[in-house]
C-alpha cells in the first residue's frame, strides 16, 4: 500500500533525523565552594568543549555530603568536598564512585598533595578523590599594632581586649588545642580524650570572649573589620588576608607557632552522576597553568599542581611569600579524616561556648 507523506509529516521525520545524528549536549553539575568556579574559567571550559554546559551549585562541606546522601549520590556530576570529608561519608553513606586515575592528569598534580589525598581517601583499595587547591587556617595580623602575636591564644592576652575576632567554628577548636600542646586529631582514636581536650579549649575561649569585638561570619565581615581598624587580629583563613595585604601591606597572615591548620578541597565523583567524561575534562582543564592562575585570583588559594605556588597571580604570590617561611609550611598539620561523633562533640561544645557569658 502506497503511503502519503504530507509535508508536515515530512519535517518530523527530517527533524527527529537531524536530532538524532547530532551530538547531545552535555551539562557538567559541579557542585563547589563559592569562587571555585568563576565566570570566565566557565567561559573558556564551555568554548574549549562546545556542547558541554557546566551549572554550578554552590556549597560547604556539609552540604555536600547532606546533598548527596538525600539523592544516593544522584543530581551532580562532579564535588569538591574537603579530602577529610570523604572517606567516613563514603563508608556510611555510599555517595561516591572511584576515581579512574588513567583519565586525569596527575602528571601535573604536587606529588605530596596526591599522596596524602590518596592516603586520606582509599577505601578497599580504590582511590575516591584527586587533590585541586589547598591552603591553611592561622591567624591574621595587623603588624603594627599587634606585632607579638603568634598563636592562637594569643588572641586571648589581655591586651587585645575588644580588639579581635574568630569564627564560632571547629578551626579554633582545633587550633585551640594545638597552641595548648595536644594534638586534637590523633585523639580521633579516642573520643573521650578528644571531648576532654575540647572542653579545655572551650575554658579558654568562654574566658577569651571579652577580646572578642565580633565573631565573623564570612570573609567580608572580616575584612571590614580589618580594614577599618575595628580589630587588630583574628582567627583566618589565609586566603581572607592574602586578599587583605594587596590593600594595605601591614596586615599579614601569620601562620601560628604550634601549627597552621592545613585543608585540601578535592574533586570526587558522586556515585549516581552522569557525565564522567565532562567531569574528568573540567579537572584536567582547570590544571593549566594560566587557569591555575585564574583560578587562584579568584579563591585566593594555592593549587595542588607542580609549581602552584608560583602560578599564583602576583599580588598572592607576595602576600604567600610574606607569610610562610620553609620552616612554617613544614609544621602545617593537615586535616585528619573526621571519624563518626567528632562533629557531634564539636557541635556541642561550640554551642557551651555561645551560650557562656564573658567573664
Amino acid at each position: 500500500m502506497a503511503i502519503r507523506f504530507t509535508s508536515s509529516l515530512l519535517m518530523a521525520v527530517f527533524a527527529i533525523a537531524a536530532l538524532a545524528g547530532s551530538p547531545k549536549a552535555d551539562t557538567l553539575r559541579l557542585l563547589t565552594w563559592g569562587g571555585y568556579a568563576p565566570d570566565e574559567v566557565i567561559r573558556r571550559f564551555e568554548a574549549q568543549n562546545p556542547g558541554t554546559k557546566v551549572e554550578v551549585t554552590l556549597s560547604n562541606n556539609e552540604e555536600m555530603i547532606a546533598k548527596l546522601r538525600a539523592t544516593g549520590g544522584a543530581g551532580f556530576d562532579l564535588a569538591q568536598p574537603g579530602f577529610n570529608r570523604i572517606s567516613a561519608a563514603q563508608q556510611e553513606f555510599d555517595i561516591y564512585k572511584p576515581m579512574d586515575l588513567s583519565k586525569v592528569r596527575t602528571d601535573l598534580i604536587e606529588p605530596i598533595m596526591l599522596d596524602r589525598v590518596k592516603a586520606n581517601t582509599t577505601i578497599g583499595g580504590q582511590i575516591y578523590a584527586v587533590p585541586h587547591l589547598w591552603g591553611t587556617s592561622g591567624i591574621m595580623v595587623d603588624k603594627t599594632k599587634a606585632p607579638d602575636l603568634k598563636d592562637w591564644l594569643d588572641l586571648c592576652e589581655d591586651k587585645y581586649k575588644g580588639r579581635t575576632s574568630m569564627r564560632m567554628a571547629r578551626t579554633i577548636l582545633i587550633g585551640g588545642a594545638f597552641s595548648m600542646g595536644e594534638d586534637p586529631y590523633a585523639a580521633y582514636s579516642d573520643l573521650k580524650k578528644y571531648r576532654a581536650i575540647l572542653e579545655r579549649v572551650a575554658d579558654k575561649l568562654i574566658e577569651c570572649k571579652n577580646n572578642v569585638k565580633a565573631y565573623w561570619r564570612g570573609g567580608d565581615d572580616l575584612a571590614n573589620m580589618m580594614l577599618s581598624g575595628e580589630i587588630v587580629a583574628a582567627e583566618t583563613w589565609d586566603s581572607t588576608a592574602y586578599k587583605l595585604y594587596g590593600q594595605n601591606s601591614n596586615i599579614v597572615y601569620v601562620p601560628p607557632k604550634s601549627g597552621a591548620l592545613g585543608w585540601i578541597d578535592s574533586f570526587a565523583l558522586p556515585k549516581r552522576g552522569r557525565a564522567d567524561a565532562a567531569a574528568y575534562k573540567w579537572i584536567n582543564f582547570v590544571m593549566q597553568p594560566e587557569i591555575v592562575t585564574l583560578m587562584s585570583a579568584s579563591t585566593g588559594a594555592i593549587a595542588a599542581v607542580k609549581g602552584g605556588m608560583d602560578l599564583l597571580p602576583p599580588d598572592k604570590k607576595a602576600a604567600v611569600k610574606a607569610a610562610f617561611a620553609e620552616s612554617d609550611i613544614k609544621n602545617v598539620k593537615f586535616a585528619a579524616n573526621v571519624v563518626p561523633g567528632v562533629e557531634d562533640i564539636d557541635g556541642k561544645v561550640l554551642e557551651r561556648i555561645k551560650a557562656a557569658t564573658a567573664k
